[in-house]
């Protein structure tokens, strides 16, 4: 029983660091100042939402389902807090994080798909989700769709093991600003 509690602590503590790590990475303001992602509560989640699927996923695919579902409810919970502190009421709490829930297995399906087809359909799937509300530049999506593919190689690179206990290895996001896709960046 006593290892049972231990390693739920133990996962809840690499969840916490691993959020740590997505959310430093998200807020990065090369992001907002340089990518054209709107410096709003809606382009944070979306940044949020996109370093949370390239960790969940590799860590789903490694065999680490119960560190990714302790993850995943973590970010929920911040989430959750989040919304009351800019003053949503209790009673509209729990549909605003159901929906949350929603739009980021959605946007985990297509990045996903995105990522696994050529570059036309992921700048499609970036202006429809993460520039929603924006109006980016071609260079601004072209920049943004190099940086995730590089943030996935990079993610995907050494053992699960490495991530889990290290934390995930972002890359530099300032390095693709004004990349485009036949440029050889970092």
């Amino acid at each position: 029983m006593l290892s049972g509690i231990r390693g739920r602590r133990e996962r809840r503590e690499q969840a916490s660091r691993l959020y740590e790590t997505i959310v430093a990475q998200s807020r990065l303001s090369v992001f907002y100042a340089y990518h054209g992602v709107p410096d709003t509560m809606l382009g944070r989640y979306e940044m949020v939402c996109l370093h949370a699927y390239l960790v969940l996923t590799r860590l789903k695919r490694d065999g680490e389902g119960r560190l990714a579902q302790t993850l995943h409810d973590l970010i929920f919970d911040d989430f959750d807090i989040a919304l009351r502190e800019a003053g949503l009421g209790d009673m509209g709490i729990g549909h605003r994080i159901k929906k949350l829930a929603r739009n980021l297995h959605g946007r985990i399906s297509v990045y996903e798909r995105g990522l696994s087809k050529g570059d036309a359909e992921l700048a499609v799937i970036l202006r429809r989700n993460m520039y929603e509300s924006a109006d980016p530049t071609d260079q601004q999506v072209e920049s943004m769709m190099i940086y995730l593919r590089a943030a996935r190689a990079a993610i995907d690179e050494g053992s699960i093991a490495t991530v889990v206990t290290a934390g995930p290895r972002f890359v530099t996001p300032a390095a693709f600003v004004g990349a485009s896709s036949g440029e050889a960046v970092e």
